[in-house]
């Protein structure tokens, strides 16, 4: 059975790379995207082969079981011709691609899928990705090490777990059936989207129920507005729904587009200066499957990663904690040279510090009760030292408390006892008496004789 619905197909280079490595097909049941690795030498080679491996199954199938067997030799018949690509041509060594395809049979989907290309499902305003990455952030990921957002700024989120490959002539392919509903928008895309724009956006684009082909467009642009550091492919396929199919010619976009034989120049290079340096790292391989032994390599070095992150959260911490104890403690210090005139219950205070408090710690104390009822103070004095004044030292503080006193003494009519000051202690003087020549004095001081 014909599938019935519409869809759309487009590819980009994006804004750095410059070639693209990326293949995709549109046609009348089957859909695809393929992203290649291996750099400029065979990246757009294996994405091709695989994309033309599975255009021939761009047909109506029996059952799903049929679609899925096909599915899976076309698959294993790629891979064969990447091993044999890389012997005839020694350069291409290394050459792989991910592979995210649907065949679409009566009212099911069947999904292959192998690499870090996605697919994704709307259906009834919900945006599902049904793939799983094949990649090593994603088994950090899976086993609660990171969380999918440290996953999309991962150092090593380019590092395949899996992939179709020249090293592996019998690639394992994640292959089930899923109903398809009228309505229904299946998402194809390359990591170039998604590594760019988060689903959040997608399902933005997804709820303008624009066609697939403006739907496209439109991720297509937030992607380049995002600075598209690799290629985007995107391929979107609606079921039934208010778009009618409007051609049933298969497309073929980005790499695989290109007739064999024929040699597509790269994109200039930007111009390099001191002011725009060159970004050397943008054409290196956006993916790359590991050694065997290197999956425990990348274990070790992200738990030492880790490690060295918890130290220096914690280092981090400690200083903060440090600083604001000491900008406290600085703090502390500069309000207890500061003082100022209030009130407790019903007298004149004298306190040193500043009128503010820190949550239950109060920042000030008492110095010195004057006695000085607020009752007996004119209302303007007593509004003033509920406000509390402020002085700049305690012999200040003292001065406005005397004038304080004037005002009392105004209110009450009596004059205030200063406080007596006791004079300096002298020694007596000694009173001069006359004495006759040869006379003596007692001990009472009589004359004698």
């Amino acid at each position: 059975m014909v599938f019935e619905g519409s869809s759309s197909a487009i590819s980009h280079t994006g804004k750095i790379r410059s070639n693209n490595q990326d293949s995709g097909y549109s046609g009348a049941n089957l859909f695809a995207v393929a992203d290649g690795m291996g750099g400029h030498a065979g990246g757009d080679v294996a994405s091709s082969i695989a994309i033309h491996q599975l255009e021939q199954l761009d047909q109506a199938y029996d059952s799903t079981d049929d679609a899925q067997a096909s599915l899976q030799a076309a698959v294993t018949t790629a891979a064969g011709d990447l091993i044999r690509a890389a012997k005839e041509r020694p350069e291409l060594a290394g050459l792989g691609t991910t592979v995210s395809a649907i065949i679409m049979v009566d009212d099911h989907a069947v999904v292959g899928h192998i690499g870090d290309s996605r697919i994704y499902l709307y259906r009834d305003d919900e945006l599902t990705q049904i793939t799983t990455d094949h990649t090593f952030v994603q088994r950090l990921v899976d086993s609660g090490r990171i969380t999918p957002e440290e996953a999309r700024y991962h150092p090593r989120r380019s590092v395949l777990m899996r992939v179709l490959s020249d090293m592996d002539n019998d690639p394992e392919l994640d292959m089930f059936v899923m109903p398809a509903l009228p309505g229904d928008r299946w998402l194809l895309c390359s990591d170039g989207l998604t590594g760019v724009v988060d689903d959040a956006h997608i399902l933005k684009a997804m709820r303008l129920g624009l066609a697939p082909g403006r739907t496209a467009d439109n991720l297509l642009k937030q992607a380049l507005d995002g600075g598209a550091p690799d290629n985007v492919t995107i391929v979107i396929v609606e079921v039934g729904g208010q778009h009618p199919l409007s051609s049933g010619t298969p497309t073929i976009v980005g790499a695989a587009s290109t007739p064999s034989g024929v040699l597509i120049p790269p994109a200039r290079a930007p111009r390099t200066s001191w002011l725009h340096p060159v970004r050397q790292a943008a054409n290196d391989p956006s993916h790359f499957e590991p050694a065997a032994d290197y999956l425990e390599e990348l274990i070790e070095e992200d738990r030492r990663r880790a490690k060295r992150r918890r130290i220096g959260w914690i280092a981090a911490l400690v200083i903060v904690i440090l600083a604001l104890t000491g900008a406290g403690f600085l703090a502390y210090n500069w309000t207890q040279t500061r003082y100022f005139v209030g009130a407790d219950e019903d007298s004149v205070v004298i306190f040193q510090g500043v009128q503010q408090s820190i949550g239950p710690i109060s920042l000030s104390s008492e110095v010195e009760d004057t006695g000085i009822l607020l009752a007996n103070l004119p209302p303007y004095q007593r509004a003033s030292v509920e406000r509390t004044i402020n002085a700049r030292s305690l012999s200040d503080a003292q001065a406005i408390v005397d004038r304080l006193r004037v005002g009392e003494e105004a209110v009450t009519g009596e004059t205030a006892t200063p406080t007596p000051t006791p004079p300096p202690t002298l020694a007596p003087t000694p009173v001069p008496t006359s004495t006759p020549a040869g006379a003596a004095l007692t001990t009472d001081g009589e004359v004698i004789g």
